[in-house]
């Protein structure tokens, strides 16, 4: 089967969305910190449909074969941070209301001194997600390099990552694509609900 990649849809809610989980559930499970997955999902899938920030649609690639969703990508550039940080806040208060969406925002804001936003030029690749029976058929590489030449066509002059220090195998993904580490990020956030890893910061000059 021939894969092909193309722009998210908010139609593409219901499968994009675990696949967005799966590329840092502990970050996510420490920032909302729900009683169930099918709570986070639905925080997501709002902003997600709804182009919210980081979650939303627009900035998201999605790989198909014959029909099926089978990845996702996201990528955006710095100057997106306030705005996306007035519309993620947003998001999270229309769905958790005024007790519990402080809270999630405050972990959120914790998280950043681990995940740090993009720096204004830079061109930032999230959301790196493969169904686990496509895993090792290289359609995270080719997600990742489509990414890069949108980079490129922008004239983006670095693009940057974020990669958990627990999952080597992504990180030797990104080596192979030309990334290297730049720093990393120490991590002791932790709850109930979830441990953040530290975090590796890798770039690539575009």
């Amino acid at each position: 089967m021939e894969m092909t990649l193309r722009p998210a849809t908010p139609d593409d809610a219901d499968a994009a969305i675990p696949l967005i989980y799966s590329s840092g559930p502990a970050v996510l499970d420490y920032i909302f910190t729900s009683r169930s997955k099918e709570d986070v999902f639905a925080c997501m899938r709002r902003g997600f449909v709804r182009n919210a920030g980081e979650l939303g649609y627009a900035i998201h690639t999605v790989a198909e074969l014959d029909g099926k969703i089978v990845g996702i990508g996201a990528a955006f550039a710095g100057d997106t941070t306030l705005r996306f940080m007035v519309q993620g806040t947003a998001n999270i208060f229309a769905h958790y209301g005024p007790l519990r969406a402080p809270g999630a925002i405050a972990r959120a804001l914790q998280v950043e001194k681990i995940v740090r936003p993009p720096s204004k030029h830079e061109h930032c690749i999230a959301h790196l997600g493969v169904s686990p029976e496509y895993r090792s058929k290289g359609i995270g590489a080719r997600i990742v390099e489509h990414l890069l030449e949108e980079g490129r066509r922008l004239k983006r002059p670095a693009a940057v990552l974020d990669v958990s220090a627990e999952n080597p195998r992504a990180q030797e993904l990104y080596e192979r694509l030309g990334f290297s580490v730049t720093r990393e990020n120490a991590s002791t956030l932790r709850n109930q609900h979830a441990a953040v890893p530290s975090h590796r910061r890798m770039e690539l000059r575009l």
